[in-house]
């Protein structure tokens, strides 16, 4: 791949987004956002709203990476229609208008491209309890949600436009992300908020439910990885290796918390609260990222202690001026 073809990122407003686009633009490389700027994104860095049949042509990219969706468990499971409509229509729609100008170049350029599906674990559904046993490339889909089940229908949509179009194709499959400037209904940011408030952290039923922790800067760097070294048509499933229930998460959490800004009265785990799960909640995700290691020379680099340190320290300084949210 050159530096001189622009990479079209969709849903590059986002959280993960945000951090991809800004390693792609550091690195040299030319970069089209486009995304619709619904409530979770922020308008940086330029986009533009949609992503017309005449525009790739026009642009010759060299990669088209979608990260557009909606994500939210919680969202889904009160209402679906969005998830099915942004996650499944809206995938099928990128990758039919994808493939019409993807056909029209010439033989060399065809081989070059990539379409590079970036997915969740969630698609493979629940372990019930933290074993050896983890998710890899070979896992078999059985999502829980709606959100999940949407994600998954447009992994097997990519799967189809690959078989049946031969369109160039990659998925990559993530553990939880966390880091800088994540919106605040997910986990960590909401119980921080939460905590600076002095208000509740609900924790779903008996709070321990097991979860990978994945950086997002390790993430880019291994969505970067599977674009520009991954073979077409490969799963590449991504964690840093780093299971740990909720309970534990925001035990730690609230412990860097009274490092960051000292409770003028008691501890943050006074606040933590026990209320009914959420329906359907898987109960383990954990991941074998043994693949994309070996093939690929990825691994994680952020300790998790750490990421999780610099994480709270970025957030005690932009969640007053947020909302509050629902957590994952």
């Amino acid at each position: 791949m050159t530096q001189q073809q622009p990479i079209v990122v969709t849903g590059g407003s986002g959280f993960i987004g945000r951090a991809l686009v800004s390693a792609l633009l550091k690195s040299g490389r030319q970069v089209i956002n486009v995304d619709n700027l619904s409530y979770a994104t922020r308008a940086w860095p330029p986009f533009q709203p949609k992503l017309q049949s005449q525009q790739p042509a026009q642009y010759q990219p060299q990669a088209l990476i979608n990260l557009a969706a909606e994500t939210h468990v919680d969202h889904s499971i009160r209402q679906a229609a969005p998830f099915i409509q942004t996650n499944v229509v809206g995938s099928g729609t990128l990758l039919a208008v994808t493939t019409q100008w993807w056909q029209e170049l010439p033989l060399a350029q065809q081989q070059q491209f990539r379409f590079l599906q970036v997915s969740t674990d969630e698609v493979f559904g629940d372990l019930g309890q933290l074993t050896d046993q983890r998710f890899n490339e070979q896992t078999p889909y059985a999502p829980s949600s709606p959100y999940s089940a949407s994600k998954a229908a447009a992994d097997h949509l990519v799967g189809a436009w690959a078989r049946t179009y031969g369109l160039p194709t990659l998925i990559t499959h993530c553990s939880n992300n966390y880091g800088p400037w994540q919106h605040p209904e997910k986990l960590i940011p909401c119980m921080l908020m939460a905590a600076l408030n002095n208000q509740p952290l609900p924790i779903y039923g008996d709070g321990l439910q097991v979860r990978d922790w994945l950086h997002v800067d390790d993430h880019v760097r291994a969505i970067i990885a599977v674009l520009t070294r991954g073979d077409v048509g490969q799963r590449y499933v991504v964690g840093a290796n780093n299971p740990m229930t909720n309970l534990s998460l925001v035990q730690q959490l609230c412990d860097e918390l009274m490092l960051v800004k000292p409770k003028s009265q008691g501890h943050y785990r006074d606040l933590m609260t026990h209320v009914s799960d959420r329906p359907g909640h898987d109960r383990c995700y954990a991941l074998d990222a043994s693949h994309i290691q070996q093939s690929l020379g990825w691994a994680p680099q952020v300790d998790f202690a750490q990421g999780l340190k610099q994480t709270v320290a970025f957030m005690v300084e932009q969640l007053p001026n947020q909302r509050m949210g629902q957590h994952v």
